[in-house]
């Protein structure tokens, strides 16, 4: 890595170049999937500076996602799978048709094999947030559906969807844990909820501790938090989907209309 630039104001922390130069290194490939970061001693021979500011610059890049600390090993490149996108195509009605969930058929174009585990399902009290998108009082009955979603084998996103009880109460595949082709939207349509739109708000922001051990990622890595409700065409939000998605697999691509 280059010197350091001058200590003037706008400088950059020598430790924020230490934790690019590694996090570059992890992503052009010369620390490898399973290779372990140099020790503490070796990065402060490399670099020429202290202890602390080596400290400092690993967690900088533990926050990247790219590395998992095990106690007593020191810092471990991931095996992470490649980014893949997250477009608004997902949720063509062509996909539900066709029998593909929005998740299987976004991970089906990038080529990757996906999977879902099932970690709760059943009725709650519906969360402050989720009750006014949904347009009840808090703490109304709603169906609640939480899912992992894995990709080749890692652990990507978390989703748990919310469902209106009135809703949910007629449509029997809801409380199974796969609800059949198509998914969760494709048994709304079936009942005649015919969609008109998705209105999506994501923010980024990093990982609670739960969060990341979940996703297997490094405390405070980055994750997004998005919020998603599918509203029909009687202009009624029939789903809620509240979803955390590990940062650094995912590109987001929409398509957005310039004319009416």
């Amino acid at each position: 890595m280059g010197t350091a630039v001058g200590g003037g104001r706008g400088a950059v922390p020598r430790y924020v170049q230490i934790a690019d130069d590694l996090v570059q290194q992890i992503r052009a490939g010369v620390l490898k999937a399973g290779d372990m970061v140099p020790s503490e001693s070796e990065l402060v021979e490399r670099y020429g500076v202290a202890g602390g500011t080596i400290r400092k610059a690993m967690v900088e890049v533990r926050a990247s996602g790219l590395v998992e600390t095990r106690h007593g090993k020191g810092s471990l490149v991931k095996a992470r799978p490649p980014v893949r996108h997250r477009s608004s195509d997902r949720f063509r009605r062509a996909h539900r048709q066709d029998g593909k969930a929005a998740y299987l058929a976004e991970s089906a174009q990038s080529g990757a094999e996906a999977s879902v585990s099932m970690l709760f399902r059943g009725p709650m009290e519906a969360p402050e947030e989720i009750a006014e998108r949904l347009g009840v009082a808090v703490g109304t009955q709603v169906l609640a559906r939480r899912r992992l979603y894995f990709r080749d084998g890692t652990p990507v996103e978390t989703a748990t969807s919310y469902l209106p009880w009135d809703v949910a109460k007629d449509i029997p595949e809801l409380f199974a844990d796969n609800p059949g082709p198509g998914g969760i939207y494709a048994r709304l349509e079936d009942h005649g909820h015919v969609f008109a739109e998705f209105v999506e708000t994501l923010q980024a922001r990093p990982a609670a501790k739960a969060e990341a051990t979940e996703l297997s990622l490094s405390p405070g890595a980055p994750v997004v938090h998005l919020l998603r409700n599918a509203v029909t065409d009687e202009g009624r939000v029939v789903e809620v989907c509240d979803t955390l998605m590990a940062a650094d697999q995912f590109v987001f691509e929409y398509r957005i209309p310039a004319r009416d």
